[in-house]
């Protein structure tokens, strides 16, 4: 019978292989360990350096050591490793991280989201972006995200407010009149975008509630949906579509056109909740101050504790921690000190 190799214990079995004398062929560039959707790890190498004789002879040598030390999570030597055009390869380096000098960790996930990397902040971004998040729903971010929009624009900001929460879209109906919706929302946006057309539906996909009227700045929607939702089911199974381009990637690029659109001073992104790897497009890749929303029970430090967890174990705490705010949430009106200390 098969030695039972639990996936928690894959990484620091990977590092005791590498760190061993004479584990990896000499000389090689960019060697990425790609663990794909079924949990299993594989090489990946530049097709121009892996044609080598004696470079496929020392990773196939490399590949039967991870056979034998991960088990069913790892593929058999003869059919681990990849030789891949170097500028595909290329894609890899930003949802992977450097395991070893030369050797990359790649986690392949259901979209190109993940929470294995932080992105670097931009000194040339023009509005202050605020990400409203939370590992629970139903904490209040909808509520937070209007009034907060509301208070901004009442001293002369101008304020976008972006629905990014597609799953459990709300965020319009508490902002907007649904006879003021405008035609298109962020979900066609990303369909339109995986054929070309995103420009077409970018300047119908804003508009400003009329309370904002009297105010002394403004503030622009762009919901998850237009005025017609249509096929958003249909849409939304595409939304999160692998492309070239991973979703982080395509999620910047629809921020950039709408700040180029409606010129906001400040941006306000209400994400989808939880720890799935989509979420963390919001958090990790946007460069966005987070305000993570948190009511003080055990069930939301027990996920706060996995997120904060994983990116002190993979050295990412440093990257992120001055972008992250608590928020207290549903913080009740009576004993209020004693819950803010709790």
């Amino acid at each position: 019978m098969n030695q039972f190799v639990p996936f928690d214990s894959i990484l620091d079995r990977v590092a005791v292989l590498l760190g061993a004398p004479g584990a990896l062929p000499a000389d090689i560039p960019d060697l990425y360990l790609v663990r794909d959707l079924l949990g299993k790890v594989r090489l990946s190498i530049a097709d121009t350096v892996g044609r080598d004789s004696a470079t496929q002879d020392g990773l196939k040598r490399l590949a039967g050591g991870l056979h034998q030390t991960l088990g069913v999570h790892a593929y058999p030597p003869d059919d681990a490793l990849l030789l891949v055009d170097q500028d595909l390869l290329a894609t890899l380096k930003d949802a992977a991280r450097e395991i070893q000098p030369g050797v990359y960790w790649v986690d392949r996930l259901v979209t190109g989201s993940n929470w294995w990397t932080v992105r670097a902040p931009d000194d040339a971004q023009g509005a202050s972006r605020f990400a409203l998040y939370s590992v629970k729903g139903g904490v209040g971010r909808t509520t937070t995200a209007a009034v907060l929009a509301w208070h901004l624009a009442r001293n002369g900001e101008q304020v976008l407010v972006v629905d990014l929460d597609l799953e459990s879209p709300g965020l319009s109906s508490a902002m907007l009149d649904v006879r003021a919706m405008p035609e298109f929302g962020v979900t066609d946006w990303f369909v339109e975008d995986l054929v070309g057309q995103s420009d077409s539906v970018l300047e119908e996909m804003t508009t400003s509630p009329v309370w904002t009227q009297d105010l002394e700045g403004n503030v622009h929607v762009a919901p998850a949906h237009g005025r017609k939702p249509g096929e958003y089911l249909a849409k939304l199974g595409r939304v999160y579509m692998d492309t070239p381009d991973p979703w982080a990637t395509r999620l910047e690029r629809l921020m950039q056109g709408l700040e180029n659109h409606c010129d906001p001073t400040v941006v306000l992104l209400e994400s989808r909740s939880g720890l799935h790897d989509i979420a963390a497009a919001t958090v990790t890749d946007i460069n966005a101050q987070v305000l993570l929303f948190a009511t003080d029970s055990a069930s939301t430090w027990q996920d706060y504790d996995i997120l904060f967890r994983h990116w002190h174990d993979h050295s990412l705490a440093a990257s992120i921690r001055m972008n992250l705010s608590i928020v207290s949430a549903l913080t009740p009106e009576i004993d209020t000190d004693d819950y803010l200390n709790g």
